[in-house]
């Protein structure tokens, strides 16, 4: 007999597929560090495109089941926020690759850390998509500051020139700079090490650059979060869907990291075709109500982002086509 518990809902769905979804997540993760990544080692390109189909396809088989299971607009919500996920967790890969040049963080050592940060990433979408979810089931015209936010952000996207990602005048690398004790150099795969103090013989804790380069990326995830949860928010505002779409999306991105950082210079025209998704997404829901319609068709909102995020990627990889990685030349 099935146990009553596993019926009650949360957030609008039965315990059991909220189970479900953790249990998936939670044995990846396991497999992960506990199998395939127990020492730290180089991720090659090859094991990096394997580990990210994987991924991308388990993902989509989850909406598939999705679909199956809560219906065509609910399958549908969730291809459209996975992809966006992907696509605007991909403009997110030069920040996270700057970051780690920064504080010098060898490739064998990369991995550890964004096993980590994807962590840190799981609680902290869980708790801004609980709150979300909260504050528009109460106060429903806040799906309009989403759209206002998400068609602003575009635009700003769209007029302002790409800036160099500024890691040494980060407000909070200087703040943890200030509170912790930091090691001059890596400490192996550690984050925190004992040293003795020379002038009171007493054993206290450092920071290494690791925990550094850790909380950068945490922190870039969160500013990342403020685009990514509006946009999908302004399509469903199923909590389930939101939060299974964007863990599966970002749980592949981290698998393709190590191929994407070798060719994020192919990508260079998708930040306009991601701009331009923002202010469609933004966008929608006052189009909805001035036709008088319920809701922007789902299927025409999947097959409109579909649309933009492959434009901007083929038209990145015809117009870079040769080109080579920035310092490519003086590193032969």
């Amino acid at each position: 007999m099935e146990p009553s518990f596993l019926l009650d809902l949360w957030l609008g769905k039965p315990a059991w597929m909220w189970f479900a979804f953790i249990g998936v997540v939670l044995g990846l993760l396991a497999l992960d560090l506990g199998v395939l990544h127990r020492e730290s080692r180089v991720i090659g390109v090859r094991e990096s495109l394997l580990t990210s189909s994987f991924y991308l396809a388990l993902g989509a088989g989850f909406g598939a089941w999705v679909w199956w299971s809560l219906g065509a607009d609910s399958g549908m919500a969730y291809l459209t926020g996975f992809a966006i996920e992907k696509a605007l967790a991909i403009d997110n890969v030069f920040v996270i690759a700057t970051i780690f040049a920064f504080f010098a963080i060898p490739p064998a050592l990369q991995h550890r850390v964004l096993f980590w940060g994807i962590l840190g990433v799981i609680v902290l979408r869980a708790v801004m998509i609980a709150a979300g979810a909260a504050v528009v089931a109460d106060f429903s015209w806040v799906l309009y500051v989403f759209a206002a936010i998400l068609i602003a952000t575009g635009v700003k996207m769209l007029v302002i020139a790409d800036r160099p990602h500024d890691v040494a005048g980060n407000p909070v690398l200087r703040f943890v700079r200030n509170r912790f004790r930091i090691t001059e150099g890596l400490e192996g795969e550690r984050f925190f090490v004992r040293r003795t103090e020379p002038a009171t013989g007493r054993a206290v804790w450092y920071a290494t650059p690791l925990f550094l380069a850790l909380a950068m990326v945490e922190l870039a995830d969160l500013i990342f979060a403020i685009d990514s949860i509006p946009a999908i928010f302004a399509i469903t505002t199923d909590p389930f869907v939101v939060y299974t779409s964007n863990i599966f999306a970002i749980l592949g991105l981290r698998a393709l990291y190590f191929a994407l950082a070798a060719m994020v210079h192919r990508f260079r025209y998708l930040k306009a075709a991601l701009a331009a998704v923002l202010i469609f997404i933004g966008s929608k829901i006052f189009v909805a109500d001035l036709l008088g319609w319920t809701k922007f068709p789902p299927a025409l909102s999947l097959g409109i982002t579909f649309g933009l995020i492959a434009a901007g990627v083929a038209w990145s990889l015809v117009r870079t086509r040769g080109a080579a990685a920035p310092g490519s030349a003086s590193a032969s």
